[in-house]
């Protein structure tokens, strides 16, 4: 099964198309990367993807649900890590993923799950991320790059099937950028992971394919290879800038 499909997928705001008939398909278990440069639609395609936001035209499902009539369905098999690292700021690390074990380790009819469960999944992310030393500290205290960390392991304690990370190292320094791709690179064979990134050197050290988006549409799909056989250019940022550049002429 396809993890990801989408057919037409558009999203306007009034005078303003930001994503224009999308069409995508990923694969179960890809790490997928969607580039692009400010308002290029990524965050948008995103957020129809997770059920944020309602498509204004077309179609995407979700490991065969469809966004728009099975959201609740697409809910239970997505997480996703914002680039605003949306952390409760006045939770210690461990509030918080408690406070999202919560939510999302809550079967349906209000059944209620062991507190051993939860607590045992919550040791579970702690140990992946190495949050041990910071457990017991508010997230208003962390530096960015632990911020960055607690914000996927959020996103992961209900093990999602689907896992967006919209600029997951958005403004972290070389070390903690370093580290977080290990952790993406090590979670790449447990789920599908959609990539935004303006760190080119991220997308072409993590993702297995890419996709560059201009104006809200795919200018080039494939994997590095592919997309510098396509341009002539080698290494992904001369590719970007020759797809952005020919999309400009």
């Amino acid at each position: 099964m396809k993890a990801i499909v989408t057919e037409g997928l558009t999203k306007r705001y009034k005078d303003k198309t930001a994503v224009d008939s999308l069409n995508l398909s990923i694969e179960e278990g890809e790490l997928f990367a969607l580039l692009g440069v400010n308002g290029a639609g990524k965050t948008t395609t995103i957020r129809m993807l997770t059920c944020l936001s309602t498509p204004s035209a077309g179609n995407a499902q979700v490991l065969g649900h469809d966004v728009m009539k099975e959201s609740e369905a697409v809910k239970k098999l997505v997480g996703i890590s914002t680039q605003d690292t949306a952390v409760a700021e006045n939770l210690t690390v461990y509030e918080n993923l408690k406070f999202m074990a919560g939510i999302y380790m809550s079967p349906d009819k209000g059944a209620k799950v062991a507190e051993e469960t939860i607590t045992a999944r919550i040791e579970d992310i702690i140990g992946m991320f190495s949050l041990d030393e910071v457990r017991n500290k508010k997230a208003k205290t962390l530096s960015g790059g632990w911020k960055r960390k607690l914000s996927i392991a959020m996103a992961l304690i209900g093990e999602p099937k689907v896992l967006f990370l919209d600029e997951p190292t958005l403004g972290l320094d070389v070390l903690a950028r370093r580290e977080l791709w290990k952790i993406i690179e090590e979670l790449k064979s447990r789920v599908t992971i959609i990539l935004t990134t303006h760190y080119m050197e991220e997308a072409e050290a993590l993702a297995d394919r890419i996709a560059v988006l201009i104006n809200g549409k795919v200018a080039k799909v494939g994997t590095l290879a592919e997309l510098e056989e396509q341009t002539g250019k080698k290494g992904l940022e001369e590719v970007f800038v020759d797809i952005a550049a020919g999309a400009g002429r």
